[in-house]
């Protein structure tokens, strides 16, 4: 059974930073792509990042493209959101997903392509 867990999330201030974990269990992790997807209160759950399995690649929204970095550790089932520059429009509920095999271009930042899907931590971005 596919698992994944987020963690990290929180209140910072404008211009500050947070690093978020995708904890995975169940399947083997560099064999899946791993997007990072956001959802604001009123708003639809939107695409922010995603690392491909190992044969693909990496994307991200052009809203955090030059400030979020996605990494990936398969020795330890964790994918990492390391975001920078936060502002307060950064504001949601963050999801880690999991999708089989490679994520190109058209379906890497699109949720409805993802399996699995973790619990969600929430980031508030205020002074």
């Amino acid at each position: 059974q596919l698992q994944l867990v987020e963690s990290g999330g929180g209140l910072v201030q404008p211009g500050g930073s947070l690093r978020l974990s995708c904890a995975t269990s169940g399947f083997t992790l560099d064999h899946y792509a791993i997007g990072w997807f956001r959802q604001a209160p009123g708003k639809e759950r939107e695409g922010v990042s995603c690392i491909s399995n190992s044969d693909g690649g990496i994307y991200y929204s052009d809203s955090v493209k030059g400030r979020f970095t996605i990494s990936r550790d398969n020795a330890k089932n964790t994918v990492y959101l390391q975001m920078n520059s936060l502002k307060p429009e950064d504001t949601g509920v963050y999801y880690c997903a999991a999708r089989l095999g490679i994520a190109t271009m058209d379906v890497a930042l699109t949720p409805n392509k993802y399996r699995a899907w973790g619990q969600g931590t929430q980031v508030t971005v205020s002074s």
